[in-house]
């Protein structure tokens, strides 16, 4: 049950992607350009980014379930709040709270999946906490324009607000109360400051900023160059995360069977391909080579991002995965809040230059060379035994865990401590 209400929560906040859709119409209701329309990106991602890891040490003192269960009921306020937004300062401001409830989820799921799985299936666990992450960020462009094309903008946030609240009454029904107290303190700077956690936060930066340019450009490209309706739009843009959803379980079957290194390398160069393929895209492409660009992208990170993910909470003992899986989160959100910031300055320098054209062009082949680099760091950096008993929640790892294993937060009463 924690795993699957783990993914669930995973799926509802990631049905964000219901929102890049929705940026053309968005923009010309607030009468901003895709320049600015980047803050409604910033905003939440930001928030969310800051807030995983705050989640996280607080699912290590409180235990993960009340984290969890507040970041679905703010989310579902939230989602509520968009029927009161005026103008674009208000939509921004909801954002931010958008992002701290969200924030909230993401920041506790990972927990709520290695504490409640044996060491050995943490791989397949998490690569259902990606499929339902990967499934909200597939389905999310679908929904979103058959909603814009119906209801408005406003339609895309407004029907995730009894999703949020009915998850929300699951983890009450299902997850055990928090814990009273525990110990309140970051993880020590040896195990987060090691090269192996280090290197996994920076290549989900670096992933996650360069899959960006499709969330910030591709919208634009699908329904003002390529001249779809935005239900049309949606159904070419989820192939993105749809790719992501299709290799999250392989990717976790993977990683338990031979570790991270092979299946990250090989979904970064991926990733990269799809991106520098997206670059020479224009009006005259043919439809099938969109889909198969988008797609590979997001087949890419799909294979790189749950061997990722399983080498940091790897990397921690049991009493600090709260900590751990926001620390992921973080880095990758981070990654997302640059990758915007740098795609939005290229695309405007080269736009004003050379016009919306070279400015896509632009974007997509500076993401894409930087997911090459991030590949071959992949390649050379990453040994198995890193994450097959060497890292502080691997196999032998009890031997050497004293105090930090025994207060590790529990899930279910029957758990082996």
């Amino acid at each position: 049950m924690p795993v699957a209400l783990a993914a669930l929560g995973a799926l509802v906040v990631s049905l964000d992607a219901s929102v890049n859709i929705a940026f053309p119409a968005m923009a010309a209701a607030f009468g901003v350009g895709p320049v600015a329309i980047r803050w409604v990106i910033v905003c939440y991602v930001l928030t969310y980014a800051l807030t995983s890891f705050v989640a996280g040490v607080l699912a290590d003192r409180l235990g993960p379930a009340p984290v969890f269960r507040t970041g679905l009921w703010i989310s579902a306020l939230a989602f509520t709040a968009y029927l009161a937004v005026g103008g674009f300062g208000a939509l921004l401001a909801a954002r931010v709270l958008q992002g701290v409830g969200g924030g909230l989820v993401y920041g506790t799921a990972p927990a709520l999946v290695t504490l409640a799985l044996p060491r050995e299936r943490h791989g397949r666990g998490l690569g259902r906490l990606a499929l339902g992450l990967g499934t909200g960020l597939a389905v999310g462009p679908l929904i979103g324009g058959a909603l814009v094309e119906a209801f408005g903008w406003r339609s895309v946030f407004l029907y995730r607000a009894p999703l949020a609240a009915a998850l929300g009454v699951a983890a009450v029904m299902s997850l055990p109360p928090g814990r009273r107290g525990g110990v309140w303190r970051l993880p020590p700077r040896q195990e987060w400051l090691r090269a192996p956690v280090l290197t996994a936060l920076g290549l989900a930066a670096l992933a996650n900023g360069s899959q960006f340019a499709v969330w910030l450009l591709a919208p634009f490209y699908l329904v003002g160059v390529l001249g779809l309706s935005p239900a049309v739009g949606g159904l070419f843009f989820m192939l993105t995360p749809l790719g992501t959803a299709a290799l999250a379980p392989v990717a976790g079957r993977l990683t338990d069977r031979v570790g991270p290194r092979a299946p990250m390398a090989l979904g970064l160069a991926a990733e990269s391909a799809g991106l520098l393929a997206i670059s020479s895209f224009d009006a005259a492409t043919p439809r099938l080579a969109v889909a198969a660009g988008l797609a590979l992208v997001g087949a890419g990170l799909g294979l790189f991002q749950v061997p990722n993910l399983a080498r940091v909470m790897a990397a921690f003992p049991p009493a600090r995965q709260g900590a751990a899986g926001g620390l992921a989160f973080m880095s990758r959100t981070l990654g997302v809040v640059a990758g915007v910031e740098v795609l939005g300055a290229v695309f405007g320098a080269r736009s004003r230059a050379g016009g919306w054209q070279d400015g896509f062009s632009a974007g997509f082949a500076g993401a894409g060379a930087v997911c090459a680099l991030a590949a071959l760091i992949a390649a050379v950096s990453t040994r198995r035994g890193e994450y097959h008993g060497q890292a502080g929640n691997g196999p032998g790892a009890a031997g050497r865990a004293t105090a930090p294993t025994t207060s590790a937060p529990s899930i279910t009463p029957e758990e082996p401590r």
